[in-house]
């Protein structure tokens, strides 16, 4: 088994994130001995689409110096929306990327990737709709399972969580790229 005991992943979300895209995530980093730390823009607790709470350990702006071994950005149309347009999660996400350290993103999540502007010459899956955006971006956008592209750790929807959460585990313990 790949450990993790060593390593601090992030999550960031917001309220309506897809439930099923943090918390099996969250559960594969753990297993693996990871510290998982949950950003979200508020104080408080966030509340998943289908109903999941979560707390929240520290505001996104609270957490805009820290450094992480891995980002997990979690989809859900609402969540990767409002995250997009929060200032601080932009500039973690931004910070992280360009420093060489694995990110997986899942769905919706790669919003976030256009504004923090990281996706020039990089290759990723989402959900289908963010295609255009993605590739506007400068990316190039495949329609597979799960895609790695340097510690660039992408997949399309839930039914990809399996392969997902194998390869962000296995990424975010070889660290930078």
């Amino acid at each position: 088994m790949t450990d993790l005991s060593t390593k601090t992943i992030a999550f960031i979300a917001t309220n309506d994130f897809e439930d099923s895209e943090l918390t099996s995530p969250a559960d594969a980093v753990r297993e693996a001995g990871a510290t998982v730390k949950i950003l979200a823009p508020e104080k408080g607790q966030i509340s998943g689409k289908k109903g999941t709470s979560i707390d929240v350990d520290a505001t996104t702006a609270e957490a805009r110096g820290e450094q992480f071994d891995g980002i997990v950005l979690p989809g859900g149309t609402g969540n990767a929306d409002a995250l997009r347009l929060d200032e601080a999660a932009v500039e973690i996400v931004k910070k992280h990327v360009e420093a060489g350290r694995p990110l997986g993103v899942i769905c919706h999540g790669g919003w976030i990737l256009t504004d923090a502007d990281v996706l020039k010459g990089r290759t990723l899956t989402s959900f289908p709709s963010l295609k255009t955006d993605l590739r506007n971006a400068g990316a190039t956008w495949v329609d597979e399972e799960v895609h790695v592209d340097e510690g660039l750790v992408s997949s399309r929807t839930p039914d990809d969580l399996p392969a997902f959460n194998a390869k962000i585990v296995e990424e975010f313990a070889e660290g930078k790229h």
